[in-house]
């Protein structure tokens, strides 16, 4: 056999090595994918990027006589709950017991009904609408417009958006964007409600 018929041999090999490879890594990184995503939590998985419940899409259940008691049908366990057409905040601790509820200011651009986890915190930035914030709690977004809690660092919750700008800050008063910042730490879920 010369060195041409060699050459020629070892290169085939060396092609069959290759596509044996790169068969089993693709193998095993199918494999993978598929356990990564039986071992994601079902509420993560199907979350609210996935659409939100019948139950959350309709009014939670108000008590009448206690306008700021935490609506009924709004989750269990430890939570930031958001309700949309009432603009206000519950703070709720693991056993349902709530800590602190407020009223806040929302941005233009509202997130849909649904279950949501903060992603991402900062202590200090600028607002979409220019406005310095401080206590930025993140947890979705819509179109582009990041969607989370913050406090104006020069006012209080009643500083108006500029309604030509699309924004999803969430406003609350200082005392109030302290007590969620404590709260609501990566992870926390956020229900939003109507």
């Amino acid at each position: 056999m010369d060195a041409k018929q060699r050459w020629a041999q070892v290169a085939g090999t060396s092609s069959a090595i290759v596509a044996g490879l790169t068969a089993a890594a693709l193998g095993t990184v199918g494999f993978l994918a598929l356990r990564a995503q039986a071992t994601v939590p079902a509420a993560l998985r199907d979350g609210a990027a996935a659409g939100a419940s019948a139950a959350a899409k309709a009014k939670a259940p108000r008590d009448r006589q206690h306008p700021t008691a935490l609506p009924g049908g709004s989750g269990s366990g430890e939570r930031v709950v958001y309700s949309l057409d009432d603009d206000r905040v519950w703070l709720v601790a693991p056993g349902n017991g709530v800590r602190r509820t407020f009223t806040v200011r929302p941005g233009s651009v509202d997130p849909a009904p649904g279950t949501y986890w903060v992603t991402s915190r900062s202590n200090t930035a600028t607002g979409t609408d220019g406005l310095p914030v401080e206590h930025v709690v993140r947890f979705t977004s819509v179109d582009g417009v990041v969607i989370g809690f913050s406090a104006a660092v020069h006012g209080g919750p009643g500083l108006a958006a500029d309604p030509n700008v699309r924004t999803g800050g969430i406003r609350e008063s200082r005392a109030d964007g302290d007590a969620l910042w404590q709260f609501a730490t990566i992870g926390v879920p956020v229900v939003v409600i109507r």
